[in-house]
């Protein structure tokens, strides 16, 4: 492996940052791949902080905001994510509480319709089981989850 200087790292991780938002868990993960001591990778992030290239709270939004609207992501799997970058908790849910809650819902509502129909159970307890399981891995509340298979069933029963 060739030998970086501290030098040449901060403008590595400068132009890495600058592409797109990143924590400073992955920066530093990063740094240690290159082998850099700690102190150095301290200074390096201490700078990017300050220079802004860094800041956990608009890679919070964005990483919300990312996984919710593309991912289609409940928030709880995104509070895991964020976990797993080393985001504070109270940081991650101030964020994940600002999702509007119809938006969250009608996303719900849409990937249980859209896995009703590849579903193949023998009779309602069985496919709602499915289901909530399904939502589950998604990330999404159990109130939220009983609120959108109930539904879903109502209409199922309106047609």
């Amino acid at each position: 492996m060739k030998f970086i200087t501290e030098e040449e790292a901060l403008y590595k991780v400068a132009a890495y940052c600058s592409t797109a938002e990143h924590c400073k868990a992955e920066v530093s993960e990063k740094l240690l791949k290159w082998g850099l001591s700690y102190e150095a990778i301290d200074r390096i992030l201490d700078h990017l902080v300050t220079e802004k290239y860094i800041n956990e709270e608009r890679y919070c939004k964005a990483y919300i905001n990312d996984k919710f609207r593309f991912a289609k992501w409940g928030k709880v799997k995104i509070a895991q994510g964020l976990y797993m970058k080393k985001i504070p908790s109270d940081v991650a849910w101030r964020y994940l509480n600002e999702i509007d809650q119809d938006d969250y819902l009608t996303v719900l509502r849409g990937l249980i319709a859209g896995k009703r129909k590849s579903v193949q159970a023998n009779d309602d307890y069985q496919l709602n089981g499915k289901l909530v399981r399904f939502a589950l891995s998604r990330g999404f509340e159990m109130k939220d989850i009983k609120h959108c298979v109930r539904f879903s069933d109502e209409e199922a029963y309106a047609d």
